[in-house]
C-alpha cells in the first residue's frame, strides 16, 4: 500500500486568465493530520475541490488513496469524507433526514447509532428543517455527514467556520479520534490555533504556491522564545547578550532582563548557570505569530 493518501505533483488551475494554483506539489501520509493553512483566497478550496474532481486542473497530476480522481471520481467519493466550505443544504430537510439520503448515496454503509452519537456530541437537533439552523448547526450537519460513514480519508474545508468554542473543541477531538482509527485527516483552515492544535504537520500555501511543508512540532521547536531571567543581585551578564541567537530587549537596573532566543536553549542555560538566578520564565512563539512573520517577511520581500 502505497504510504501517501493523497499525492499532488505540480497541479495549476486557472479561472480565466487568472491563476489560481501555481504548480503545488503537496503529500499527504496515511493516517496523519495534515493542516492546510493558509489566507482566504490563498488556493487552499481549489486544491480541495481538485482531489474529489468537482473542478479540473489545467495542469499536474492528482493519487487519492491511490486513484485518478478525474478517471475514477465516483470510487474516491464512496471512501472519503468531504465538508465544503460552503455548504448547501436542502433548507426543508431536517438533519435525520439529510443524514438518511447521504446514507443511502453510499449504499447505506453507515450505522444509525454512530450518526446519532457525533450528533449528539455536537448538540445537533435531528427533527429540526435545516430552515431552522443557525450558520454554526448547518456546519454541525456538514461535519456529521464528512464523519458518519467511517471514511479512510476526510477533506475538511474550514471545517469550525460558525461554531462556537466549545463545538470547534469537540469537533478538534473527533478529528483526532478519527485519525486513532486509522484515518487519514486533511484540513484547511485560516485558524492557526486549530492546526497547532491537531495537526502533525502544516502545508502553508500563499498565492497558489507551497511555500512551507513541516511538522508542527518543528516550526515550533525553530520558533523564537522571549526569556526573562531575574537575578538575585544586580548582575552585568554582559557575555548573555552575545550569544548566537540570543538578543537583549529589555533590562531592568541590572537584576533582571528579557531576551530573545531563537533556535537551541543549551547555551543560554549553560552560561546562565554562572549567575545567582532567583527566577527564570520562558515563552515559545505561537504558531500564528511565526505564520504572520513569515508572511510579514515575504511582503517586505
Amino acid at each position: 500500500m502505497n504510504e501517501f493518501a493523497i499525492t499532488i505533483d505540480g497541479l495549476e488551475k486557472y479561472y480565466g486568465s487568472f491563476k489560481a494554483l501555481h504548480g503545488v506539489d503537496l503529500k499527504a501520509k496515511r493516517g496523519e493530520i495534515l493542516g492546510f493553512l493558509g489566507p482566504n483566497g490563498a488556493g487552499k478550496t481549489t486544491t480541495i475541490r481538485c482531489m474529489l474532481d468537482l473542478i479540473h486542473p489545467q495542469g499536474g497530476t492528482i493519487s487519492v488513496l491511490g486513484l485518478n480522481p478525474q478517471a475514477e471520481p465516483e470510487a474516491i467519493k464512496a471512501r472519503v469524507g468531504y465538508l465544503p466550505g460552503e455548504l448547501h443544504l436542502d433548507e426543508n430537510m431536517t438533519a435525520q433526514q439529510i443524514f438518511r439520503y447521504f446514507n443511502r448515496l453510499r449504499g447505506n454503509r453507515s450505522n444509525w447509532d454512530y450518526i446519532e452519537e457525533l450528533s449528539d456530541r455536537l448538540k445537533l437537533e435531528l427533527k429540526t428543517p435545516i430552515k431552522n439552523f443557525s450558520h454554526g448547526n448547518k456546519q454541525k450537519v456538514g461535519v456529521v455527514q464528512a464523519l458518519m460513514h467511517r471514511p479512510e480519508l476526510v477533506l475538511l474545508d474550514e471545517p469550525t467556520g460558525g461554531l462556537d468554542p466549545l463545538m470547534q473543541q469537540e469537533v478538534l477531538r473527533m478529528l483526532a479520534e478519527a485519525q486513532d482509527n486509522g484515518v487519514t485527516v486533511f484540513f484547511s483552515s485560516h485558524i492557526i490555533s486549530e492546526v497547532q492544535a491537531v495537526a502533525d504537520r502544516v502545508a502553508v500555501i500563499r498565492e497558489g504556491k507551497i511555500v512551507e511543508v513541516a511538522e508542527t512540532a518543528s516550526l515550533l521547536h525553530r520558533s523564537m522564545r522571549q526569556v526573562r531571567i531575574r537575578f538575585q543581585q544586580p548582575t552585568k551578564a554582559e557575555e548573555l547578550f552575545k550569544l548566537p541567537g540570543v538578543e537583549l530587549i529589555a533590562k531592568d537596573d541590572d537584576l533582571g532582563v528579557l531576551l530573545q532566543v531563537e533556535g537551541d536553549m543549551d547555551a543560554l542555560i549553560k552560561t546562565l548557570a554562572k549567575y545567582p538566578v532567583n527566577d527564570f520564565e520562558t515563552e515559545r512563539t505561537s504558531l500564528e505569530e511565526i505564520f504572520l512573520a513569515y508572511y510579514e517577511g515575504e511582503e517586505d520581500k
